[in-house]
């Protein structure tokens, strides 16, 4: 199946780019008889339309945009990556930050998938609005045309939801628009942002009805897809409607007054229980479940978490964890770039420019350990006996804890495994190699060496280098020169292959992305029944099994209580990397809070040669070469442009 409707999408972009098929009309219609008259041409128009959904996944660029390299655009953007733009990561060379940094509004792919400066996201909608006005009118039967329309509906309640997140209330199109020499008729005045959350969800309520109930087919819309889509969709309504008015944020401004941003109070808990309810008839269909949900140790929940994220396809048999996936194929051009990215730099393999992400240790210190106490809280890694954990460098006279030379990784050993598993840890193995990941060297007079190329004599003798090796292909870390090597003391792991090898080439990267996954329906469900303000009891009970649940998968034992509190740590270490960090903090509207004047940090494995064994410390540090950073308020909407041409209210 993934192969069928990868030559679907490719064809579709290839027959796209040397035909006028899918051309539009003056009317801006496609002509039926051009393209919807087979099952093949019908396929090939889904197919269009699904490779042109705003996915935020390997392929999306928050500095660039959508399809970042599909269609043979241009896939180069630096290796940045939306986890540098929050608490997650930062970029092992650029120092990062702001809101996206393209106009989504005017500026996304057209109808061939490519990226068009003239062709916005409401083009998309618009050639979804077309298929929706052609279905009736197809050589099909009534069951396919109907499959069909809710296929539809399913793309459309996807766009608007990728619009409603960042604009607030926008214009809803649900027609063709044809220009007969008036542009005027054509403006279209935004609706509330509670209007438009609500015709979201109308549009999965229309997909719900009309799509299949098989689960079979991951790559296409169904029931199941269209509820998580409802479900992610009320949650973020929900919280808008929660927390966009004082004390969380204060707003103001025409927008602000006429509702076109923010939703009342009064209708969080209408919007918690619609993903309550949509969440739970997930839970109730059996056709889902967590992979690998009660491991029997530790190393088996690894090497389970690891391969959901490497290999979505091997996870599909029986009761399965991913919902909705996007495929990618080496060597065409749907294809991405993860891997030669985000690889340590002692395997780039003749990539010139890896170790783009590095993990923050803002994220590090989130991970709890396996204490297991019923109490959920984020264990930070220890590195001084006095437990006195600042971040201003090296200090000879304190007591750090130390670690084997060939072992410094033992610092993590109690830390819960998905940190192992997002994670390359200094001295772990990759690709069969011991990634070295080291910042400096102590010398055995106590001075010391920080980021700067050097080598020294030990007390064994022996001479020992900065950043662990002599050559500079020979270690992953801290070196300033060329923007290869991670300044946090981490590396990336999720998702990039290991086992498998990826061609140092645009292009190459393989790793199919999970748009919707079972541990998020369960955290939906958990988060929407802890924030209502009158969850039933048994809402609640569901609500605490559902976050343990995904805690279980990860080889915890015990059951913490449902909180605000353990629900935000769990998502952000369950979904790191995933896009949806820095969603969440907008959407609670604690990012500004967040950020302000702060600065991302790092752990910095330093060898100590004051003994007569050297071993590792580990040392806190500001991140080296990155500034502090705040988030803007006026980043929670972005900016709608061309106002003075669509008469459109600006937002605040």
């Amino acid at each position: 199946m993934k192969y069928k409707i990868i030559l679907l999408l490719n064809m579709a972009l290839l027959f796209a780019g040397c035909t006028d098929i899918l051309d539009i009309e003056p009317n801006n219609k496609v002509v039926a008889d051009k393209v919807l008259t087979t099952e093949e041409g019908i396929a090939m128009h889904m197919a269009n339309l699904y490779g042109r959904l705003p996915i935020e996944d390997f392929s999306y660029a928050i500095d660039k945009g959508f399809n970042l390299g599909i269609g043979n655009t241009d896939p180069n953007n630096g290796g940045r990556a939306a986890a540098m733009y929050c608490d997650e990561a930062m970029h092992s060379e650029f120092d990062e930050w702001g809101s996206e940094g393209f106009n989504f509004w005017e500026r996304y792919t057209d109808d061939k998938g490519l990226y068009n400066a003239s062709v916005g996201i409401y083009t998309l909608i618009r050639d979804i609005n077309n298929l929706l006005e052609t279905i009736p009118t197809l050589n099909t039967s009534n069951n396919k045309k109907t499959l069909l329309e809710g296929e539809a509906a399913f793309l459309r309640a996807y766009t608007y939801f990728a619009l409603a997140k960042r604009y607030g209330g926008v214009s809803i199109i649900k027609k063709v628009q044809v220009y007969n020499g008036d542009v005027e008729e054509l403006k279209v005045p935004r609706s509330t942002e509670r209007d438009t959350w609500d015709f979201i969800l109308s549009d999965c309520d229309d997909a719900i009805r009309k799509l299949s109930e098989s689960s079979e087919d991951t790559r296409r819309a169904n029931k199941w897809i269209a509820l998580a889509l409802k479900s992610r969709a009320a949650l973020y309504a929900a919280s808008i409607a929660k927390y966009t008015h004082e004390p969380y944020v204060g707003l103001s401004g025409p927008a602000v007054e006429q509702k076109l941003v923010g939703i009342d109070a009064s209708e969080a808990d209408r919007y918690y229980e619609i993903c309550m309810q949509s969440s739970d008839e997930i839970m109730k269909s059996g056709l889902y479940g967590l992979y690998g949900a009660e491991p029997q140790s530790r190393d088996e929940a690894i090497v389970n978490y690891k391969k959901l994220f490497e290999d979505p396809s091997s996870v599909l048999n029986g009761t399965k964890e991913p919902i909705f996936i996007k495929g990618y194929t080496s060597g065409t051009q749907l294809a991405h770039n993860y891997d030669i990215w985000y690889r340590p730099n002692q395997v780039a393999n003749g990539w010139p420019h890896p170790g783009r992400m590095n993990p923050s240790l803002d994220l590090a210190d989130i991970y709890e350990d396996y204490t297991d106490d019923g109490q959920g809280l984020s264990k930070p890694i220890r590195t001084r006996v006095d437990n006195n954990e600042i971040f201003s460098g090296f200090d000879r006279n304190a007591n750090y804890y130390s670690y084997p030379m060939d072992a410094p990784y033992e610092i993590f050993n109690d830390k819960d495994i998905r940190m192992w598993a997002t994670m390359i840890l200094p001295g772990t193995q990759w690709k069969g190699q011991k990634i070295i990941i080291q910042g400096g060297f102590i010398r055995p007079d106590g001075s010391y060496v920080f980021r700067t190329d050097a080598s020294t004599q030990g007390k064994d003798g022996k001479t020992y280098y900065s950043f662990g090796a002599q050559d500079q292909k020979m270690y992953s870390g801290f070196s300033s020169v060329g923007g290869n090597y991670t300044r946090s003391g981490f590396l990336l792991r999720k998702f990039l292959q290991e086992s498998k090898d990826v061609t140092s080439e645009w292009n190459k990267g393989f790793t199919d992305w999970i748009e919707f996954r079972y541990a998020e329906i369960l955290m939906n469900y958990a988060e929407a029944s802890i924030e209502h303000s009158s969850a039933t009891g048994e809402q609640l009970k569901k609500g605490k099994k559902a976050l343990n649940a995904v805690r279980k998968r990860a080889a915890h034992k015990d059951e913490i209580p449902l909180t605000i509190e353990n629900v935000r740590k769990e998502r952000f270490v369950e979904f790191a990397f995933e896009n949806r960090r820095r969603w969440d903090l907008i959407r609670w509207r604690i990012f500004h809070k967040e950020y302000e004047n702060r600065i991302k940090k790092s752990l910095v494995p330093f060898l100590d040669l004051r003994g007569e064994t050297p071993k590792y410390i580990f040392v806190r540090m500001d991140a080296p070469g990155v500034n502090k950073h705040s988030f803007d308020y006026s980043w929670y909407y972005q900016d709608i442009p061309g106002t003075g041409s669509n008469g459109l209210v600006q937002n605040p």
